[in-house]
């Protein structure tokens, strides 16, 4: 039996899985009510278009995309890596079993 989040709205709905992880799963479309194209959003798509192609440019330009991306992972890892030894430290010291 499915259990359906309070997380939905016209976009669609989260939806708990027995195993405990949820998914999205989108609307049908169209939309309903349509979507208001406004002066404001036609400027916002275009910006985000034109971000879209630049990106996409550059990422033709790289030698090796994988090698990039695997830079930003590895970096995120070290990060992650020192903010657990940071609290790692700081919980010891705060319970009184800290030791160098």
């Amino acid at each position: 039996m499915e259990n359906r989040s309070a997380a939905s709205n016209r976009a669609g709905q989260y939806i708990t899985q027995p195993i405990g992880y949820r998914s999205f799963f989108p609307a049908p479309l169209p939309p309903n009510p349509l979507i208001q194209i406004t002066k404001e959003m036609q400027v916002l798509l275009s910006q985000t278009d034109r971000a879209l192609g630049r990106l996409d440019g550059s990422i033709q330009t790289l030698p090796n995309p994988d090698l990039f991306v695997y830079m930003y992972v590895r970096k995120e890892a070290v990060l992650s890596r020192q903010m657990e030894r940071y609290w790692s430290i700081a919980f010891s010291r705060s319970s009184g079993h800290y030791s160098q």
